[in-house]
């Protein structure tokens, strides 16, 4: 039987270590409320997303995330796109960066989540976060 050779997979962070994709210390918002509690909370819109954020009681308690993307951002092809991108930057950034205990919902913006280059979008949670902390 033979077996194909495996491409080499470029590096999207341009020198940065990427952690590994196994286990992720990271929950996601699957509940409308949890979504709607976070939007009453902070947020800082930044040029690819908006970050809304909220501390939650447990300080202790695991990293939480959600992503949305309305229907301005496109159609249903343009939103997954979207939302695939959010995804993996705050696989990529949260478990570092991020703060136990706190929601965060990425929502993605009209024209730019789906377009604007994923170094861009790195550089963009890692300031948001810096910036709230």
């Amino acid at each position: 039987m033979m077996t194909l050779p495996q491409a080499p997979v470029p590096s999207l962070t341009a020198g940065k270590q990427v952690p590994d994709a196994g286990f992720l210390p990271l929950e996601t918002l699957r509940v409308r409320s949890d979504f709607l509690k976070a939007a009453r909370a902070r947020h800082t819109a930044l040029p690819g997303f908006v970050l809304q954020w909220r501390d939650r009681d447990d300080s202790d308690g695991p990293i939480r995330v959600g992503f949305t993307c309305s229907k301005k951002v496109g159609n249903a092809v343009a939103r997954n796109r979207a939302k695939r991108r959010l995804r993996e930057v705050a696989r990529l950034i949260l478990p570092q960066h991020g703060r136990a205990g706190t929601d965060y919902v990425l929502i993605g913006r009209a024209g730019h989540t789906a377009t604007r280059p994923f170094p861009l979008l790195l550089n963009d949670l890692r300031a948001a976060l810096e910036r709230i902390q």
